[in-house]
């Protein structure tokens, strides 16, 4: 896959169940209008130390500062009317407890088959045996895809680049 192909996709119809009152999310469906994905490796659990080598894996650490950066910055998102959304390969009690200890107000999908890695080509590591999502933001307007950001190197600042990336109406963008 190379990220231009993700430029002007439509949105596979692929469900997730989600942390909020949703029992599954449709990421294809209309209904959702605009939305900014931001997708991540995994969060860490305060009871439960990291290995020290995960801080080694290029763009792993720092997911619960990415999550924490989009609720804070959610009111600005939604005066765009952007909905947000996070995804991991996490099972959804796992996320549950993230998103309650963290107040995120927006929801958390688990995608443990990688399903919407598989449909769209989106990259995914190993770590301890463990195959995780690499850290991408997709922004999708009218269910396509108009931005793909990967690699992204300073999780915590992401969203506010693309907060005011999108205030400036940058449309049909590819970073890497």
């Amino acid at each position: 896959m190379t990220i231009a192909t993700l430029i002007d996709r439509s949105m596979p119809h692929v469900t997730f169940s989600a942390t909020t009152g949703e029992s599954t999310i449709d990421l294809a469906s209309r209904e959702l209008g605009d939305y900014v994905l931001f997708i991540y490796p995994r969060t860490g659990r305060p009871d439960r130390p990291e290995p020290a080598e995960w801080s080694a894996v290029p763009g792993a650490k720092g997911c619960t500062a990415e999550s924490c950066e989009f609720r804070d910055l959610i009111g600005g998102f939604r005066a765009l009317n952007f909905s947000v959304f996070g995804l991991s390969s996490q099972d959804t009690e796992y996320q549950r407890e993230a998103a309650a200890r963290l107040h995120l107000p927006y929801p958390l999908l688990s995608d443990p088959d990688f399903t919407l890695a598989d449909e769209l080509g989106l990259g995914t590591f190993v770590f301890h045996g463990v195959r995780l999502y690499s850290r991408t933001t997709l922004v999708v307007r009218g269910g396509r895809i108009a931005q793909a950001h990967l690699d992204i190197a300073d999780p915590k600042e992401h969203p506010h680049q693309l907060l005011d990336h999108l205030k400036h109406g940058a449309e049909h963008t590819v970073e890497r």
